[in-house]
């Protein structure tokens, strides 16, 4: 958690709730995101959650692999076992953590989203599952059609199951299509990066937008690849557009 100067002095705040990628932990963006000097004078708190569940007894990939179990959950609530005990990261991120937060600390419940690759699309599909519940949305080189690229399909495979029909609740590129909240999607993407076309997909979200005529600013920055480096240099940017929606009258 980073609360602004503004909560100290009794005030309520907006808070942004960042979604951290696979690997990472809350301690990613809070060391090497850049964003708490803007946030602090927009008067934003930054929520930042981990990845995934952790413990002795959360299951890991049975195989050994990084992009399945700890620190890469996905943000989807699993239903196939043994990962249905534990692995429920977008209940928790979208319902359970901010009812806490909100009952315990000075944040009002206006609340925004974004996160980076992994991240990025448990962003997404946060805001388009809960239309109303996030004022302004928005990622960094995220996973835009999960079911369509390697690490999508091996971690819904795992945590839904088998069958691919409800894979399609956890995707954005095919949730755009039924949308009941047109929320303007911004999206940062770096021609660098060396998961561009096999695992991020963002033509496909391009697309998916056009065809539903879903607000979506897609920028390509070049030179950028998919690190740290990267979010560091248009954070501001992304912090902007989430306080101007925080700040709009109800």
């Amino acid at each position: 958690m980073f609360l602004p100067p503004q909560a100290l002095e009794g005030v309520r705040v907006p808070a942004l709730y960042w979604l951290s990628g696979l690997t990472c932990t809350d301690e990613n963006v809070m060391q090497k995101g850049g964003a708490h000097r803007l946030a602090a004078d927009l008067g934003l708190a930054l929520v930042a959650p981990d990845t995934s569940p952790r413990g002795p007894e959360v299951p890991t990939d049975p195989q050994g692999g990084w992009d399945l179990g700890p620190g890469a959950g996905f943000y989807v609530d699993a239903t196939a076992p043994p990962w249905d005990r534990h692995y429920r990261m977008h209940s928790y991120v979208v319902e359970e953590l901010p009812a806490l937060l909100e009952a315990q600390l000075p944040l009002g419940q206006a609340r925004s989203i974004s996160g980076h690759s992994m991240g990025g699309h448990g962003a997404l599909v946060a805001a388009l599952r809960h239309p109303g519940r996030y004022r302004s949305v928005s990622a960094f080189a995220p996973i835009c059609h999960p079911t369509a690229c390697p690490w999508g399909q091996k971690a819904f495979g795992a945590y839904l199951g088998p069958d691919q029909r409800a894979w399609a609740d956890w995707d954005a590129s095919l949730l755009l299509a039924s949308a009941a909240q047109r929320l303007p999607l911004l999206v940062d993407q770096g021609l660098a990066d060396p998961f561009l076309e096999s695992q991020l997909r963002p033509a496909d979200l391009a697309a998916a937008a056009a065809a539903a005529n879903h607000p979506l600013e897609l920028r390509y920055q070049e030179g950028y690849d998919h690190s740290y480096f990267f979010i560091a240099s248009f954070i501001d940017d992304h912090l902007r557009h989430h306080a101007a929606a925080l700040r709009a009258p109800d």
